[in-house]
């Protein structure tokens, strides 16, 4: 048995954090769902930039969405929800074997609307409803904006893959805000169940700390950060407000493990999945993580949900001077940024391919 699918049986979910056409057309999603137990993709405007400027496999879709004057923000969507039907196609069976537990794809809503909750609420709800498929995730980031977007959404009965969260505060705040969306579903006599998960940053906050820390805590933030999480989201979910929700059908919003592709070019290339392997939890990683993990990645003792091993771990940090929560707006915030800069790269990559591709003879 490979490692994926140890940790596959250890109880989490293992997705991939990427898509292309190519993926689909070779038969490579389908073979890492077969091989490598992945039961779940995400992607993101940096993969499609990616994507579309390295291949002509988006040629066609670019040509065809500007001759009927689309917008190059309708270009992409309409080619992202392409390749997204197509993977929510691959995922059916184990959605369907789950009852609506995994086998979910990912789109994000644009990134221009991050700090605007109406528009993103409307936007999710309009996406959603062009992929035609219950196993996409609309991606909403979890800032202060997109907190009101998430409950409204969740309530419409959309389901969320809340983005850019970085701190445990921002993950409770997150719990938060799709519990209520829940409660407001129960109180209308509407089904309790809408699929969600919250996705914590993980690599990024050791990112953020290089240099600032001792040795002994080099690369130990994210981890830190990620058991903590895991510590909020057991407790969370067991409480008697969540009992009653549970007896109306509900079911807890997954903790994510995202941006598990190791920065540091010294650490385990498998260091962010052997770490985080726990029950009941989703790892979206990179490709090339994914394969490292398959060929020597082992599965890690899987996390406890102690508050008081976890709160050891945070004070650490403390006493070394570092500001979790602090350092956790700050990357919310450039994250934030960081999507902006890319969509707009995203689109520009458009608008020079629809110079570039001829017309249709």
């Amino acid at each position: 048995m490979n490692a994926p699918a140890q940790l596959h049986g250890l109880g989490q979910s293992l997705w991939l954090d990427n898509i292309t056409r190519d993926l689909l057309d070779t038969g490579t999603l389908a073979r890492y769902i077969a091989d490598l137990s992945v039961t779940g993709l995400t992607s993101n405007p940096t993969i499609y930039d990616k994507a579309i400027g390295g291949t002509g496999a988006y040629d066609i879709d670019v040509r065809d969405g500007a001759a009927r004057g689309q917008s190059h923000e309708a270009i992409f969507f309409d080619l992202a929800l392409a390749d997204l039907r197509r993977a929510a196609d691959l995922f059916a069976p184990i959605h369907a074997r789950t009852g609506g537990v995994d086998g979910y794809v990912s789109l994000e809503v644009s990134p221009l609307l991050a700090h605007d909750a109406e528009a993103t609420h409307a936007e999710a709800l309009r996406l959603h409803g062009l992929g035609g498929r219950s196993n996409l995730f609309i991606k909403i980031p979890g800032t202060p904006e997109g907190l009101t977007a998430i409950e409204d959404t969740i309530f419409a009965g959309v389901p969320v893959n809340v983005t850019l969260l970085f701190s445990p505060a921002q993950y409770l705040a997150c719990m938060e805000a799709y519990t209520r969306g829940i409660e407001r579903r129960v109180e209308e006599g509407l089904p309790a169940f809408v699929g969600s998960v919250a996705s914590v940053f993980i690599s990024r906050l050791d990112g953020a700390v290089a240099g600032r820390v001792p040795d002994d805590l080099r690369n130990a933030l994210g981890l830190t950060v990620g058991r903590q999480a895991y510590v909020e989201y057991r407790r969370f979910f067991s409480t008697d407000r969540w009992q009653r929700l549970a007896n109306e059908g509900a079911r807890p919003q997954r903790l994510l493990f995202a941006s598990t592709g190791t920065k540091d070019p010294t650490a385990s290339d498998t260091l962010y999945v052997s770490g985080l392997a726990a029950p009941h939890t989703v790892n979206t990683m990179p490709e090339d993580t994914l394969l490292a993990f398959a060929d020597h990645g082992v599965v890690g003792s899987p996390l406890d949900a102690d508050p008081a091993v976890a709160a050891v771990l945070l004070a650490r940090f403390t006493a070394a001077g570092i500001d979790v929560e602090a350092v956790g707006h700050e990357l919310q915030v450039k994250g934030a940024d960081a999507f902006v800069a890319s969509w707009r790269s995203l689109l520009d990559r458009i608008g020079a391919k629809v110079g570039e591709v001829p017309a249709r003879a």
